[in-house]
C-alpha cells in the first residue's frame, strides 16, 4: 500500500512556473507507476502526466505537452511535476496517484489504486 502527500501548489502569474512534489510512504514505491491528475469544480478529474516504474517512459496530456515535465526520485520516494509557461486554464487542484499498471492504463483514473490529497494551483492573468 502507498500513501501519497502532494505539495507545492500556490498562486502564480500566467507564464510563470511551479514545481509540485508528491512524497510517498512505504517500501513499495518502486513497484508503482505514478501520475498527476487535476480537477476543477464541476468537471471530471483530468489526466496530466504519468511516469512508469523505471522512469524510462513518461506520458503527457496534449494540453501540457512541452510545458510540464514529470520525474521521479526513487531514492527519495518522490515524484515531481515541473510546470512551466503556466496558463490560467491550468488552474486546478492537482493530485498524485500510484498505479500497479502500465502503458495506456496510466491515462485513466481507474488505472490507479492510491491517491494523495490535492494541492491547489491558481494561475492568474
Amino acid at each position: 500500500q502507498a500513501q501519497l502527500v502532494a505539495s507545492g501548489g500556490g498562486l502564480v502569474q500566467a507564464g510563470g512556473s511551479l514545481r509540485l512534489s508528491c512524497a510517498a510512504s512505504g517500501r513499495t514505491f518502486r513497484s508503482y507507476a505514478l501520475g498527476w491528475f487535476r480537477q476543477v469544480p464541476g468537471k471530471e478529474r483530468e489526466f496530466v502526466a504519468a511516469i512508469e516504474r523505471s522512469g524510462e517512459s513518461t506520458y503527457y496530456a496534449d494540453s501540457v505537452k512541452g510545458r510540464f515535465t514529470i520525474s521521479r526520485d526513487n531514492a527519495k520516494n518522490t515524484i515531481y511535476l515541473q510546470m512551466n509557461s503556466l496558463k490560467p486554464e491550468d488552474t486546478a487542484v492537482y493530485s498524485c496517484a500510484a498505479s500497479p499498471n502500465t502503458g495506456v492504463y496510466l491515462y485513466m483514473v481507474v488505472g490507479y489504486d492510491f491517491w494523495g490529497q490535492g494541492t491547489l494551483v491558481t494561475v492568474s492573468t
